[in-house]
């Protein structure tokens, strides 16, 4: 997670059904280097920028935790309170996609849509 100040995009994700493919595409057109981070008996990946060697984005199997997401590019924004988030997201013609989940010892999060459509991760930290 690179940043848990609220209001700020904590961390980006693509889920899709074939990640190891995936990850060797933006490999090669990107640059990013391919990581392996080890799920219940397979593995999505962290792609780390060229340079530094710095984690940039992750690339996740649509299964286990992941299995209801879109395949899409997915921020996860910082918030302060998710349930209330969420109560807003609801009350202001939004929708809950998926969540909230738990993850780990970071914290937990869930996925929306807002009124145009667009996806989004918010992420409550720990």
């Amino acid at each position: 997670m690179a940043s848990t100040e609220i209001g700020a995009i904590t961390w980006t994700d693509l889920t899709v059904d074939d990640a190891e493919r995936i990850s060797g595409f933006y490999s090669k057109v990107v640059g990013w280097q391919v990581e392996g981070v080890e799920m219940d008996g397979y593995q999505d990946f962290n792609m780390n920028r060229p340079d530094s060697g710095e984690c940039a984005v992750g690339i996740c199997h649509a299964r286990g935790p992941n299995a209801d997401l879109p395949a899409a590019w997915l921020v996860y924004i910082t918030v302060e309170d998710l349930g209330e988030s969420l109560a807003q997201c609801r009350t202001h013609g939004g929708e809950v996609v998926t969540g909230p989940k738990g993850m780990g010892s970071y914290g937990r999060y869930a996925v929306i849509r807002d009124p145009a459509g667009a996806v989004a991760a918010l992420f409550e930290p720990a």
